[in-house]
């Protein structure tokens, strides 16, 4: 049984996408069980038309709905103890869930998640890993803006973590790790990426194998399983592959439109067209992964389709049946000892 916590006010749509996408995962792994935190006046009816969901589920009332626009620190004063967000973590502490799902506020969700889970020992920044679709498949990069900076000490802190993560998600054994970088040679590069990766290949770790550098362009090559950044460079080419794949479904869009012949033969390539629309829709490969926090939590894109948001629960549902907890505790306790101190990270950003 996997125990799966749910902010259901989340998102642009809230509980209109998220409990129908609950019932699809549901659909695909009969092993969940569900905690639902949300408004009940605005659930109930939905939640009537999927009683397998419902025979599945546990829901709780909550008093308020944490806003998409609203800044980290004023959704902690307003939704601490009592937000759908707020308690959909805390049930995590409270033995009730073993991840949270939301599609909420990304600050406010990490933020929240901070304060009440905590971090790993010897993690000073969390940090959001994302799934990135590439030409061999898919890869993992962090972090992708939970915090703005990050020094040579934290970008290893990364590479632990997002090896781990590689290892539950894509069961890899020793998964590749690149750092990105504007140049492939040693000399380039900024010197927290530069010692960064002399840390990482002078730590020899189990658990990956250290490439080297990486530039933009190989993130979508595929050129290693996991690319390591900063939040403010990863957030950027984040936002950027998201515009670039909405530009060329626009492009795509328009001159299969143009002429009698391209609608002809737009019809016959549709199923190929589909598969492309899927693959470049950022709402539909869904899932960012929290790691470093003393618990999982998944963030799903804020404009997700119940499908997008099925995808996200099942990120969920694969980091817990993989253990990626105990891995990431596994690579940190191997490398900072037993005895490094757990404290409340700085510097997270606000405007994330």
């Amino acid at each position: 049984m996997v125990r799966i916590s749910l902010d259901v006010m989340g998102g642009d749509y809230g509980p209109e996408v998220v409990i129908p996408g609950a019932a699809r995962a549901l659909e695909r792994h009969p092993d969940i069980r569900f905690v639902l935190f949300g408004i009940e006046a605005q659930c109930a009816d939905i939640l009537a038309k999927h009683p397998k969901l419902k025979a599945s589920s546990t829901f709780h009332d909550c008093e308020i709905a944490v806003g998409m626009d609203e800044k980290p620190s004023q959704a902690l004063r307003r939704g601490r103890g009592k937000s759908s967000m707020w308690r959909a973590i805390d049930a995590i502490n409270a033995g009730e869930a073993d991840v949270v799902v939301s599609a909420g506020n990304t600050g406010a969700l990490m933020a929240m998640s901070v304060f009440c889970l905590r971090t790993m020992r010897g993690i000073q920044r969390p940090a959001i890993a994302a799934i990135w679709p590439t030409l061999k498949g898919e890869s993992i990069v962090l972090d992708v803006g939970a915090t703005i900076g990050a020094d040579a000490q934290q970008l290893m802190d990364f590479a632990l973590m997002g090896g781990a993560m590689a290892r539950a998600l894509f069961e890899i054994e020793r998964p590749t790790i690149g750092l990105l970088n504007v140049g492939v040679e040693e000399i380039k590069g900024q010197e927290e990426v530069k010692e960064a990766g002399r840390l990482i290949r002078d730590a020899n770790i189990e658990g990956f194998d250290y490439y080297g550098f990486v530039e933009g362009d190989d993130i979508g090559r595929g050129t290693v399983d996991v690319v390591v950044t900063e939040g403010f460079s990863g957030n950027i080419a984040l936002k950027a592959a998201e515009g670039t794949a909405r530009q060329i479904a626009e492009y795509l869009r328009a001159a299969m439109s143009r002429t009698l012949m391209a609608k002809i033969g737009y019809i016959l390539a549709k199923g190929a067209f589909d598969r492309l629309r899927e693959k470049m829709d950022p709402r539909k490969v869904n899932g960012g992964v929290f790691l470093g926090l003393n618990g999982v939590v998944i963030k799903s894109h804020g404009g997700a389709d119940a499908e997008g948001f099925a995808a996200a629960i099942d990120v969920g549902y694969d980091m817990v049946k993989n253990g990626l907890k105990a891995k990431i505790e596994i690579d940190l306790a191997k490398y900072h000892g037993a005895e490094t101190p757990n404290a409340l990270p700085a510097g997270m950003n606000d405007e994330v």
